[in-house]
């Protein structure tokens, strides 16, 4: 978890699939072009991350085995899973962020009336008991039927530590680490690929220059696997928090690409770091320096690639965005170590406008991981005692989960602005992608607050005969989903498309979130 203030200049740039932006009040404009390339769009963009932080773990996903009043199996909720499995998550990522190089994976397995308890020292000071561990993770990943991406323990631990972790959940054979798995009751490796080495080493994860992290991180990856890494593992550097290029510079610079399968990065979206307003009751003002801060990805993105490039023109190595979404105050009354937060739908229009910045980036953003699944910062559920509710964010995430290994459709995009006093922000956002059976879907953000936007949508160098879609709006850009009214927000049917002639004319509601499946 990043606590570093975020940059405070902000330069929009506009990038190829946003080529120019248009006076408000003019047209806007999306022609879909040839994939030329054929770039695929990663499922594992769309991964979550599951830290030891609040109630995202306790209270969250796990309420023990001995709970009479919530179904689960092996403690871990029933209704979770089940929503997770909608939402098709294809990744998981734990145990954090900064707890994540305070822990001590040997003690989360075996008994769990033996385990020794952690205090989290990063959120809250509370002493957790370990009932949560390894095990109880990946079984659980399991049941949601999604990829396990463990963070280790490079701040506080040891290369030693962190190689018998790999042996330990991987290891087929007969060795020290996999006979004690066998012991602890799992048989067969669970073949964890994705593993991240350390996490924010710039700060909660040592606090280190970037020179010395890129020979640490040489070190732990030389004994994660063989001279070849036959096993195949995606080793992940911790990679830069926002603007800082050098960072990436280094990594791509010091570390043989042999080594390095991935670099993450860390942007969360804020109205202002020191003073992030509160998640429901935010004026105009506050909403468009958040969307100020979401659109800011797009200038990361593209400059932290632009570098990647430069020593790795093939683009072998993902950018891996590990960390993002929207951060404000915690609601009333609630610890302020545990970051709980309602959710709006100003949090659906940066989850629309990220993914789409992701996936038009697809050849170099290969994994990301919204913050977090549940009850913590922008999550897709929030839960209380046996009630759960799916969020703004979460049906977004479902509605968009078309992309998932479909193949990107490139864009030229001319949006109208979204303007507040003397600054402008582009209005519409959008992405498309071409799935195995050959149906195009293409997501379309308006992130104005008062404005609809009417875009003619050019289809010419294809033939489609029908158009369907679902829209995700609400009354007030401040709605959200309640434990008292769960479905004031929920996806709909969208009506307001029309095709004719090669051309498709769409009208977007203010702060409207809409996929469209053209056939």
């Amino acid at each position: 978890m990043m606590r570093r203030p975020i940059t405070k200049s902000f330069l929009l740039v506009v990038f190829s699939t946003y080529l120019s932006l248009m006076a408000y009040g003019q047209s806007n404009t999306i022609e879909l072009l040839p994939n030329a390339q054929e770039t695929v769009v990663s499922k594992n963009i769309y991964g979550h991350f599951a830290e030891h932080l609040g109630r995202c773990i306790y209270d969250g996903f796990y309420v023990g085995e001995k709970n009479t009043t919530i179904p689960h199996t092996s403690g871990v909720r029933n209704d979770v899973v089940d929503a997770l499995k909608k939402l098709k998550v294809p990744n998981l990522r734990w145990p954090g962020g900064c707890f994540a190089d305070t822990y001590h994976w040997k003690d989360g397995i075996g008994p769990k009336d033996k385990r020794p308890t952690i205090v989290n020292q990063w959120w809250g000071g509370v002493t957790e008991d370990n009932s949560f561990g390894t095990h109880d993770f990946l079984n659980m990943c399991e049941l949601i039927g999604t990829e396990p991406y463990l963070a280790g323990n490079v701040g506080s631990g040891t290369v030693q530590e962190f190689a018998e972790w790999v042996q330990y959940v991987n290891h087929p054979g007969v060795s020290p680490m996999s006979n004690l798995r066998k012991s602890n009751g799992r048989e067969k490796p669970w073949n964890v690929s994705f593993w991240g080495v350390g996490n924010e080493a710039w700060g909660c994860g040592g606090n280190m220059r970037v020179e010395h992290y890129a020979n640490i991180y040489r070190q732990y990856a030389t004994f994660m696997s063989d001279w070849s890494n036959s096993s195949k593992l995606f080793r992940i550097a911790s990679g830069a928090n926002e603007a800082d290029y050098h960072w990436t510079e280094v990594l791509m610079r010091d570390i043989p690409h042999h080594m390095l399968d991935g670099i993450a990065l860390h942007h969360y979206s804020t109205v202002e770091w020191n003073h992030k307003g509160s998640a429901t009751a935010f004026t105009e003002e506050q909403y468009f320096a958040t969307m100020k801060s979401a659109w800011w990805m797009e200038e990361l993105v593209t400059r932290h690639s632009t570098i990647m490039d430069k020593y790795d023109p093939k683009k072998k190595i993902a950018l891996v965005v590990d960390e993002w979404g929207g951060w404000y105050n915690v609601e009333d009354g609630t610890n302020p170590g545990f970051l709980y937060q309602q959710n709006t739908m100003r949090d659906a229009m940066i989850a629309g406008m990220t993914l789409n910045i992701f996936n038009n980036h697809a050849e170099r953003v290969r994994i990301a991981n919204l913050a977090q699944t549940i009850n913590v910062l922008q999550s897709v559920i929030l839960t209380k005692e046996d009630k759960m509710i799916l969020t703004p964010t979460y049906h977004v995430m479902e509605m968009y989960n078309v992309h998932q290994d479909a193949k990107l459709v490139p864009l030229v995009i001319k949006s109208a602005e979204y303007k507040f006093n003397n600054q402008s922000l582009p209005a519409v956002s959008a992405s498309a992608t071409k799935d195995a059976k050959g149906a195009t879907h293409i997501s379309l953000v308006n992130i104005d607050s008062k404005q609809s936007q009417e875009i003619t949508i050019d289809l010419s160098r294809n033939e489609y005969k029908t158009v369907s879609g679902r829209i995700l709006t609400s009354a007030k850009v401040q709605d959200f989903n309640s434990f008292e009214q769960t479905d004031k927000i929920k996806p709909a049917a969208f009506k307001d498309a029309q095709l004719k002639n090669g051309k498709l004319q769409v009208k977007l509601p203010p702060f409207s979130v809409v996929v469209l499946e053209l056939k």
